[in-house]
């Protein structure tokens, strides 16, 4: 019996201890032992986290880079094909083709006796004009030109290089009957441009140059305004 006394302490103290060492793991141990994996599962997402963002800001950054190349071609496709949105813009920039037109004219020496915009009064409303499911209108122009072999290749070089887009339908090339350089086949009133590997004179001619095409202009407004915004737009 005093055995048993003995040993019944030392047993009560130790199971008593143990008892408390579960209490304070369940009450306070094994709580911020979840709260500390909690955290770690947190900082693992904010840091996958901001290496998304991270790429993302990478990307960012080269596309503004490419802001300038790409709003430059912008500006170049809003140039050969402008934005109009009323009548009135339609007539300034009929006005303004014609006024490139005249200044190609003027520098090749040649005379462009007549010009009309053919259609013009269908072309100013989109409902009454074929259109592109882009909204690209044409507006269809006939012309005609005339002057000697070498105005008018150097008028039909600068057209080629015009800045509005103007293509080209139909045109014919005629010689008038009255050449004012040696023909190459004086017994035609309409010769050749050349025989075989004779280039024809300079001053051979006069031509006349005959021309139906179409310039062309989009109903959208115009995105120009997109690229301010976007090269102001700050990046960290």
């Amino acid at each position: 019996m005093n055995v048993v006394q003995e040993y019944r302490n030392p047993i009560l103290i130790g199971v008593g201890g143990l008892v408390v060492a579960i209490i304070l793991w369940l009450a306070w141990i094994s709580p911020q032992s979840s709260h500390l994996s909690n955290l770690n599962n947190q900082q693992t997402q904010l840091q996958n986290q901001e290496q998304s963002l991270n790429s993302q800001l990478a990307s960012l950054r080269t596309e503004k880079q490419q802001i300038p190349a790409k709003c430059a071609k912008l500006t170049k496709i809003t140039t050969q094909i402008p934005s109009v949105l009323t009548p009135a813009d339609l007539a300034a920039e009929q006005a303004t083709f014609f006024n490139q037109l005249t200044n190609i004219g003027t520098s090749a020496n040649v005379v462009i006796p007549t010009f009309s915009f053919s259609g013009a009064s269908g072309a100013s409303s989109s409902s009454s004009s074929s259109s592109s499911p882009g909204g690209v209108v044409p507006v269809p122009v006939s012309m005609t030109v005339t002057g000697n072999y070498s105005q008018m290749s150097n008028f039909v070089s600068q057209l080629d290089s015009f800045p509005r887009l103007f293509t080209i339908e139909t045109f014919t090339l005629t010689v008038n009957p009255t050449n004012t350089g040696p023909a190459p086949s004086a017994s035609s009133a309409k010769a050749p441009l050349w025989i075989g590997g004779t280039t024809t004179p300079g001053t051979y001619g006069p031509y006349t140059l005959t021309i139906a095409g179409s310039i062309y202009y989009t109903t959208t407004k115009n995105p120009l305004a997109a690229c301010s915004s976007a090269e102001k737009l700050p990046l960290p």
